[in-house]
């Protein structure tokens, strides 16, 4: 049957077709499906093709230690768990944070009444970090460990920064990636607190500002095990006595540290095994931290 022409009632002639049922079937209807069906189908290429804001502003962390070690200082012997709650900025540049030990364990300090009673580890610390590049970050940190000061007898000043408190103090801290694979870290003590000074001959104290240096490489990976070393010394330009050493500057924390991945299915626990080295203080160890989540 040849094409014809049908008047609708709009006065626009459309051509039209008889279908094999004898029912006629309007260009414009078929146009219409088409166009329809051609909208959903991109539509649903459109919504497949957004990319899912899995941006998340706030982050927890849960670590179980069998002891607490820190730029070559064994902070606690006995096992710690250890939680951190962080605030990060969409574009990752701009930390903000606390972090929190607690021991499972005591340890022995000496009272003002002279006798020695149990305490367990205890620390809160805050810290803020902001990354420039790939490669340059700085980060300040105030630590704040009291363990044992209320079982001495001592009133507990948490914001106190008094030089002979004992466990106030801030680092500054600047690090710089100068390969994907090693890190060069610089940590500076400011103010002098926690006993970070020296005692001169007329009684005074006179600000050490310790610098803690560290060179960390990872130098082997297999799947996902990770070998990294490093190596740290500390110093000071202006007093003999540092925080880390009784005398003058020196090597401080010397090791290795092996990550893997226990897996449990679908989800990888995180564990890393750390071998430490004290030349200073004649100490080693061999640390487990394993990331609960």
């Amino acid at each position: 049957m040849k094409n014809t022409i049908k008047n609708l009632g709009s006065g626009i002639k459309f051509p039209f077709k008889k279908t094999n049922n004898n029912k006629l079937v309007t260009l414009p209807s078929m146009m219409f499906f088409i166009l329809f069906f051609n909208g959903v189908n991109l539509i649903s290429a459109q919504e497949a093709e957004i990319e899912k804001d899995d941006y998340k502003a706030f982050n927890a962390n849960a670590h179980l230690k069998n002891m607490h070690t820190w730029h070559g200082f064994v902070v606690h012997p006995g096992a710690v768990f250890a939680t951190s709650l962080e605030y990060k900025t969409r574009n990752s540049k701009f930390t903000f944070g606390v972090w929190g030990g607690a021991s499972l364990t005591t340890v022995d300090v000496l009272s003002n009444d002279g006798d020695y009673v149990s305490a367990n580890y205890k620390e809160f610390s805050i810290y803020t970090s902001y990354r420039f590049s790939d490669k340059f970050f700085i980060e300040a940190v105030t630590h704040n460990n009291y363990t044992g000061v209320e079982e001495r007898g001592d009133e507990l000043h948490y914001w106190s920064y008094d030089k002979t408190q004992g466990y106030n103090f801030v680092d500054l801290n600047f690090g710089y990636n100068i390969t994907d694979n090693t890190l060069l870290y610089l940590a500076t003590i400011l103010g002098g607190g926690s006993g970070d000074y020296e005692v001169q001959d007329d009684g005074s104290l006179k600000n050490s500002w310790t610098h803690y240096f560290e060179v960390k490489s990872k130098v082997w990976e297999n799947d996902d095990y990770q070998l990294s070393l490093f190596a740290g010394g500390a110093w000071s330009f202006v007093t003999d006595k540092t925080f880390y050493t009784e005398g003058v500057g020196n090597v401080i924390n010397v090791g290795a540290t092996l990550g893997k991945s226990i897996n449990f299915g679908n989800y990888k626990m995180p564990v890393e095994v750390t071998a430490m080295w004290n030349p200073e203080k004649e100490k080693t160890v061999l640390q487990l931290d394993i990331t609960i989540f």
